[in-house]
Parts: structure tokens; C-alpha cells; sequence
């Protein structure tokens, strides 16, 4: 930093005791006339004080735009300042890290842009951010050598990194260790052994992660208090690492001392509203058991709840400790302080570049003026992740003084508007193509429209559908669809074109109702030019149909559906369950009822084990109550992606006859369970393994639903692809019949997973 006040030596003594006559800034770019006038404080006519001159060179350089200031005086009693501005950094490039499409937002987190002015001290810093993002991946004396190449009124800077070389940890030793197994500790660790297979996907490479070792000790100490030893210690970790080979040794010092069990428990600090025996029953933390840390912070979350749902946004609720070595028990007291009740100042939404603020704000349950509520603000984040419209939500709380508050909602959009076109092969399908245009937030408004075409051996498929979740921003829905399709079925093939129309309403917060109408024409010709391509089956007695069946159907259907999941591809907590009922009859060919419903629950195990790995299950029931007449396409088959993998779609159903030369039947009852663990596969390109069992069952009536019995179990690549979600299905069929069709490998595009 350079800071002169020149003064003409023959003038100087009869300057000093003049006032100012002008003042002059030169060179300024940023800042206008005025402002530098403003932070100068400097006015003409005022008397010469160097003091005061100096004072405002420090307060310009503070401004963050130069690199130089020179004051002269002129011969009349003029003020000079000279200002030569910082250099504008016009190329940022990064050697040896990062692909080039990753880069820009690399540096953006490092904290430089194209544009800003060149500071030294803003580049070291976003040198060892780099450098410290390098070393958590496991790299070990990583170099970087920053290149600053002047050009003309700008600079650019080039990162030259050379990573260095990864550290395998060899071996883990917990020195000390008696009471809890050493399994159980280094479960917990960011840094851990090399597994067998550790080069596998879901396994631990042993790679170092340097920036949270010196954490690691603080999480084994955890695993103590969560085991009842309170005075238990672990020392920092000591790694010791083979320059030659990257090797490492890792070694833990613990002292683990006594068992402790919880002897009472109590509340204090209660306010109206909230019952003391009512929370007590709720605790997680018991009379008479191991003392659990984990559990006592659960208790804490709790009653913070309970409090902040009446209001008291920013109560705190602290456990005091009270240990008595001589039995080894512990007495737990919570105090809560509720402090002052808190209304909403604001809601403040950022992020959502495409998405307009009054679709985002419309899933927000707390407004300007309302009173605060954990709950609600809960409930808003899980309601905005169901939309399918942002990769992430967070909603922060911003205090504004002792009685209100601001929410800050930030969202971070994904993709939801699509160009796809795919194709595969299946033993069933032969060749496949498909394609679509789709938009699930159209303009940012949240309505939903998509066009798709799918071809393949035996099916052709058109579909335009178009669907607003929220009309005029009401609880109201409306939508609409048409379609055409052609499908070779086994034993005959069909052709169906229809249309429907829905609406609904929001019930509740997480319940749905919704009533639609659908009409269809369909044909259906027998593909093996049998006469019992559509025989039934009523009570043992064969009822033979035409060759070629053509008829109409129209369905009413009435549904409610229930979901409190947080997300809308990928949830990690929740419940589906939903059911509608639908009848046939009105108008049309077929005479009947339809009766279907469905259950899913999704449990997210980080928080317990601290591995994202998400537990699933589904049950999907359909039961047919023939009025008069059930057309065979109508009744019911399993097989496929959404039913019973392993086998090929619409395969498993009911028949009659040699197996060698089937009649399908159709059934009229469906069951089928699905168990699945997600676990991730590479965060950054967002993909998944899924591990699944499916069993289903169908029959042609309520005492015979396990007339056929087929179950499936495989791996499905999860993949949240730039194109939309894609599923990948490996599955393999257990024990199938020498009739039965099986699928090996099913996709999909677009559903959620």
C-alpha cells in the first residue's frame, strides 16, 4: 500500500496556511465525483490538515478499488488526488483439478468471479479453500501455484495444482478399548480401514479425509456417551504415514471409565399449553436405562418443537447433569427457556430463477403476521421437496428483533422441463424407442404438460397430457389427458384410444381428493386365431367370446391420497397411502368395480448411522367386482417395473389349458409387496443402487389371490440424469415356470424412484 502527500517545498509552509482552493480526483472508474467527495470528507475552502488528508487515503483504500493514491497540491492551493484502480481479473483457469464445465462454480465457491478486481489476499484465501477441498478428498501435500498474467487494464489468473498423492489408512487402533467393540467405533469415523472390496461401490476405500480427522476422535467419544460412559475420553488421533507407499496408521488413546444409568428425569420451566406427564411419555430417555446421548438430544428436539409450536421461535431447552459416581446413576434435568413469542416479518424466497415466487410461496404455511410454528415450517419444506420442482430447500429463520422473525426460504432448482429420447432392448419387446417433451413447471407456473411417443416390437403408444395442481393458485386441480395405443399382448393384441379429465382438492395439508372420468375405445383381435383367445372363467364354466372383441368403456373414479413424504423423486421420510374407487358402467361396453390401494414408507437411516442409506416399502392392491361384463384387457396382470421385476410386463396372470399353448384368464384380485434399500452410489453425478425383493400374487377371486404366486429380487441403477430420473433394473426371477416369460434388464425414464 503506497500513501503520498506531496507538497512543493517552496509553497509548502504558505499551503499549509491557506485553505483549499479545488479539489481534483483522477482516475476513478467506480466511484462517481460526489461519493469520493463523501468519503474524502474533504471540502473546499476548508484549511489544510494533513492529519485529515491521510485519514481520507486510508478511508479510500478501504473502499477495495485501488492499488495506489498519490495527493499533490497545485501552486494556487489545489488538491490532487491521483487513483490507479485494481486490475479486472478477465480469464480464471484451473491446471490439474476440476473438468472445465465444473470450474465456474468451483471458483464462484473459492470466492472469485470473472469481473471482480484482482486482490492478493482475496487469491491466497481462495487458495487454501482449494486447497483444503482437495486435502477432504484424501490428497496429501497438494501444491497449488497460482500464475498472475497482467494483460491490459485486467489480469488472469491461472491455478496450476498438482494434488499429490492420496492416503490409504491401513490399520485403526483404539488403545484402550475393553467395554464397547472397536467394530462400533470405527463405524462412526469419517476416516476408516480399507474394506476387502473397498473399490466397490457402497464400500470404504480407505481413502484419508484429512479435514475431518482431527473431528474423528470427537465422534468415538460419542459412541461412549451414547453407551452410558460419561467420563469416557478419546485423544486426538495420531496418524502416522509411510512417505513411500501413502500408508497410513491410525491410533486412538481412550480412557472409557463407568457405565452410568439414568436415574430421573425432569421438566422444568413449563408454559401454558404445554403438559409435563404428556412430554414425559414422549421422552426417549428412560428412568432405569443406559444413559444415551443420542436420545437426549432427540429430547431436546422434541421439546423445542413442542415449545416453538406455540410460538416460541427461539426457545431453548438445556439438560442439566447431575452425576452421582458413587451408584453410577445420572439425573437429567430439562430447563426450557421459551423466551419471547415470535410472529413472521417476512418471507424471503431466493434461488428460484424460473419458478415464480407466488408457486413456491402457495406450499408455505406460515405468513407475514402469523405466529411461528415448528411444525409448519416443517411441513413447508416437505411440501415444497414433494413438488419436484428444486434439487434443495432450506428455510432459515433470520431474527429481526425479540418478537419477530424472518423466513428465509432458499431453493435451488432442478431440472424439470425435458427433451428425452431413449431406446433399449428386451427379450419380450424386442427393440425399443421413445421420446418425449415434458415439463413438470412450465414457465415457472407449476403446471404440468408433456408429450410422449413409445414404440417397440409390440407396442405403439401416443399420449398428450396436461395438468395444473393449483388453479388460480386455489386448493383446486384440474387436468386432462388423450392417448392412443396399440399392445401385443400374448394371446391377442390391442388398440385403445381415450381421453379423461380430473379435478381435486387439497383436503388437508397432506390429503388429497380427487374425482375423474375416462372413456376409451378399444379392440382387441386375437393374435393366435384361437377360439378361446378370450375364453373366462365363471365358477369353472368356459364362456367363449368372438375372435375379435370391440368395446367401450367409461369410468368415474373417486381417490384420496395421502402423502407426507419430503421429497419428490428421492424421499427419505414419510408416508404414501392412497386408495380410489372406480365403477364402469355408465355408458359404455363393461359393467363393473374397480378397487385399488397403495402404501409406501420411506425411513432415511443418516441420521442414526451416518451412511444415507434409505429403507422402502410399497404394497399395491387392486380387487375387479364384476357388474355383468369384464373385457379380458381389463382385467388384471402382473409382471415389470412397478409389479413383480424379473418377469416381462403384463405376463403373470391367470389361464387356462396347456402351458405350451395358453388361454389367459385375467384376474380380479392383485397384491403385491416390495422391499428395497437405496443406497448412494456417486453423489456428485447423483446416482443411486437400489437392492429390491418383490412378491406378488393375483387370482380370479378373494379365496384364490394366491392362485399364482411369483417373486422377484435384483438391483436397480437410480440415476437423477440431466435428461430426468432414470431407472436401471437388473432382476432375476425366483424359480419361474418353464412357461413363464422373464426380463433380466427393464428402464425407465421420467418416474420417480
Amino acid at each position: 500500500m503506497k500513501k503520498l502527500f506531496t507538497l512543493s517545498i517552496g509553497l509548502s509552509s504558505i499551503l499549509l496556511s491557506q485553505n483549499i482552493t479545488s479539489i481534483q480526483y483522477n482516475g476513478l472508474l467506480h466511484l462517481s465525483q460526489d461519493v469520493a467527495t463523501e468519503i474524502s470528507g474533504i471540502e473546499v475552502g476548508e484549511p489544510f490538515d494533513i492529519n485529515k488528508i491521510d485519514a481520507s487515503i486510508k478511508e479510500f483504500y478501504r473502499q477495495g478499488y485501488f492499488s495506489d493514491i498519490v495527493v499533490s497540491t497545485t501552486a494556487n492551493g489545489g488538491l490532487v488526488y491521483e487513483f490507479k484502480e485494481k486490475s479486472v481479473i478477465s480469464k480464471l483457469e484451473m491446471n490439474g483439478y476440476s473438468s472445465s464445465d465444473e470450474q465456474e462454480e468451483l471458483f464462484i465457491t473459492m470466492g472469485l468471479r470473472k469481473g471482480d478486481l484482482y486482490d492478493s489476499r482475496k487469491v491466497e484465501s481462495a487458495k487454501k479453500k482449494l486447497t483444503k477441498q482437495i486435502e477432504a478428498e484424501g490428497y496429501y501435500d497438494t501444491v497449488i501455484e497460482i500464475d498472475v498474467e497482467p494483460k491490459e487494464e485486467s489480469v488472469a489468473l491461472v491455478f496450476n495444482v498438482n494434488k499429490g498423492e492420496k492416503i490409504y489408512i491401513e490399520k485403526i487402533e483404539f488403545a484402550g478399548a475393553e467395554n464397547l467393540d472397536t467394530d462400533d467405533l470405527e463405524a462412526t469415523l469419517a476416516n476408516k480401514e480399507e474394506d476387502f472390496i473397498g473399490w466397490f461401490p457402497g464400500f470404504n476405500s480407505g481413502v484419508a479425509r484429512l479435514d475431518d480427522l482431527s473431528l474423528d476422535g470427537k465422534r468415538a467419544q460419542d459412541v461412549y456417551m451414547q453407551n452410558g460412559y460419561m467420563d469416557a475420553t478419546v485423544s486426538d488421533p495420531l496418524m502416522r504415514v509411510d512417505a513411500g507407499s501413502y500408508k497410513a496408521e491410525v491410533t486412538y488413546n481412550i480412557s472409557e471409565g463407568e457405565q452410568y444409568r439414568v436415574a430421573n428425569v425432569g421438566i422444568h420451566g413449563l408454559i401454558d399449553g404445554l403438559d409435563s406427564e404428556e412430554l414425559k411419555s414422549e421422552l426417549k430417555v428412560l428412568e432405569g436405562k443406559v444413559f444415551n446421548v443420542a436420545k437426549l438430544r432427540k429430547d431436546q428436539s422434541y421439546l423445542q418443537e413442542q415449545v416453538a409450536n406455540l410460538g416460541y421461535a427461539f426457545a431453548r431447552v438445556n439438560p442439566n447433569f447431575k452425576k452421582n459416581s458413587q451408584d453410577k446413576t445420572v439425573s437429567i434435568d430439562y430447563t426450557i427457556i421459551p423466551g419471547d413469542k415470535v410472529v413472521i416479518n417476512d418471507v424471503i424466497i431466493s434461488g428460484n430463477h424460473t419458478t415464480k415466487d407466488r408457486v413456491i410461496r402457495r406450499d408455505i404455511y406460515l405468513a407475514p403476521g402469523d405466529q411461528f410454528s415448528s411444525t409448519d415450517l416443517k411441513d413447508s419444506k416437505n411440501a415444497l421437496g414433494r413438488r419436484g420442482y428444486f434439487e434443495k430447500v432450506d428455510i432459515e429463520k433470520e431474527r429481526v428483533d425479540a418478537h419477530s422473525m424472518n423466513l428465509l426460504v432458499k431453493v435451488k432448482e432442478t431440472a424439470t422441463g425435458s427433451i428425452q429420447a431413449g431406446g433399449g432392448y428386451g427379450s419380450y419387446q424386442g427393440a425399443m424407442v421413445s421420446a418425449s417433451l415434458s415439463d413438470r413447471n412450465i414457465m415457472g407456473s407449476g403446471i404440468n404438460a408433456g408429450i410422449s411417443f413409445d414404440l417397440s416390437k409390440i407396442a405403439v403408444n401416443y399420449s398428450l397430457s396436461i395438468q395444473n395442481p393449483r388453479i388460480w393458485d386455489s386448493d383446486y386441480s384440474f387436468g386432462a389427458s388423450v392417448y392412443q395405443s396399440e399392445f401385443e399382448y400374448t394371446t391377442y393384441d390391442q388398440k385403445s384410444i381415450g381421453a379423461s379429465v380430473n379435478i381435486g382438492k387439497q383436503l388437508t395439508r397432506n390429503l388429497f381428493g380427487s374425482l375423474s372420468y375416462s372413456f376409451s375405445e378399444n379392440e382387441a383381435t386375437d393374435a393366435n386365431n384361437s377360439n378361446s383367445a378370450f375364453a373366462e372363467v365363471d365358477y369353472g364354466q368356459f364362456i367363449f367370446e368372438p375372435k375379435d372383441l370391440n368395446y367401450a368403456k367409461s369410468t368415474f373414479t373417486l381417490g384420496l391420497n395421502y402423502d407426507s413424504t419430503d421429497d419428490f423423486y428421492v424421499p427419505r421420510e414419510g408416508f404414501i397411502l392412497g386408495g380410489s374407487l372406480g365403477y364402469s358402467g355408465i355408458g359404455g361396453d363393461q359393467k363393473f368395480f374397480d378397487a385399488t390401494g397403495k402404501f409406501g414408507a420411506y425411513y432415511g437411516l443418516e441420521d442414526i448411522i451416518d451412511y444415507d442409506l434409505i429403507l422402502r416399502y410399497k404394497a399395491r392392491a387392486k380387487v375387479l367386482k364384476d357388474e355383468g361384463n369384464i373385457a379380458i384387457p381389463e382385467k388384471l396382470f402382473m409382471g415389470g417395473i412397478g409389479s413383480v421385476r424379473g418377469f416381462e410386463p403384463y405376463s403373470i396372470t391367470p389361464f387356462s389349458g396347456p402351458t405350451t399353448d395358453r388361454t389367459l384368464l385375467g384376474g380380479t384380485q392383485r397384491l403385491i409387496n416390495t422391499v428395497e434399500a437405496s443406497i448412494p452410489l456417486s453423489k456428485a453425478a447423483k446416482m443411486r443402487l437400489a437392492f429390491f425383493y418383490d412378491h406378488g400374487m393375483i387370482g380370479r377371486s378373494a379365496t384364490s389371490l394366491d392362485e399364482i404366486t411369483k417373486e422377484g429380487y435384483g438391483v436397480a441403477l437410480e440415476w437423477f440424469s440431466p435428461m430426468g430420473p432414470i431407472n436401471l433394473v437388473f432382476a432375476k426371477a425366483v424359480d419361474p415356470e418353464s412357461y413363464d416369460q422373464t426380463a433380466s434388464f427393464e428402464f425407465t425414464m421420467g418416474q420417480k424412484f
